[in-house]
């Protein structure tokens, strides 16, 4: 779409949302971030995932990775509470003996350090954990942890500190600790970690899209009246 179309539709749409609404998705919008990024591999129980999706949404992530090659993830309604409206979702294929390895190399592509968690890695903390470039942090399945694809594509191996006799958190828990922790730093610091003016103006027009009702009927219409201008 051409930008000024857009930015015609990003006009028109905005009419039509709330004032307050409009008000929480600028607000929104200044915290989000593709900086740091969560992929859940061969997660097996979808609550677990879907408690991970809401928490990264509250903590201002717009990116969230489902490697699935036992199953298709389905959003639990009761635990993600709307969330898995706001983020996008990228997911590696059931049937893909290889969907591992692909997800790694897409988010290397993109710039990301891939860093994995493990209750057994003599790895970073995350109050240690290098920030200098786009952060990928993978968490295993409930049973078995990471897959060996996963830990041999590492650049960083994170523990979470522990003080108990229990081996490991919580998926969840897990995720929550990391995430707080490496966002806060991120606020703390002086990094790039918030979305472009560009980034931003596109993620509002995609969220106006999904707010207005019938937007999608009115984009036809704004289309078809642009391709009748007179040459």
């Amino acid at each position: 779409m051409e930008p000024q179309l857009e930015q015609r539709l990003l006009q028109e749409l905005e009419k039509m949302v709330s004032p307050n609404k409009k008000s929480l998705i600028d607000q929104v919008l200044q915290n989000r971030t593709r900086y740091l990024t969560v992929v859940l591999e061969n997660i097996q129980k979808p609550h677990n995932a879907s408690a991970v999706l809401r928490t990264i949404e509250c903590l201002g992530l717009q990116e969230f990775y489902m490697i699935e090659p036992g199953k298709a993830y389905k959003a639990n309604p009761g635990v993600v509470k709307g969330a898995i409206k706001w983020v996008d979702v990228e997911r590696f294929g059931v049937a893909e003996a290889d969907a591992t390895a692909r997800c790694i190399q897409q988010l290397r592509r993109k710039g990301y350090r891939i860093a994995v968690t493990s209750p057994h890695s003599q790895g970073y903390s995350p109050d240690e954990l290098p920030l200098d470039a786009p952060l990928a942090l993978f968490f295993g399945n409930e049973q078995e942890g990471l897959s060996a694809t996963a830990l041999a594509g590492a650049d960083y191996h994170v523990q979470i500190p522990m003080w108990g006799f229990t081996e490991s958190y919580n998926l969840s828990v897990s995720a929550s600790i990391c995430v707080y922790t490496l966002m806060q730093r991120l606020r703390a610091s002086a990094l790039p970690w918030r979305l472009s003016s560009s980034q931003q103006q596109a993620l509002r027009l995609h969220w106006y899209r999904k707010l207005v009702p019938g937007a999608d009927l009115f984009e036809r219409q704004l289309l078809s009246s642009y391709d009748k201008r007179p040459d």
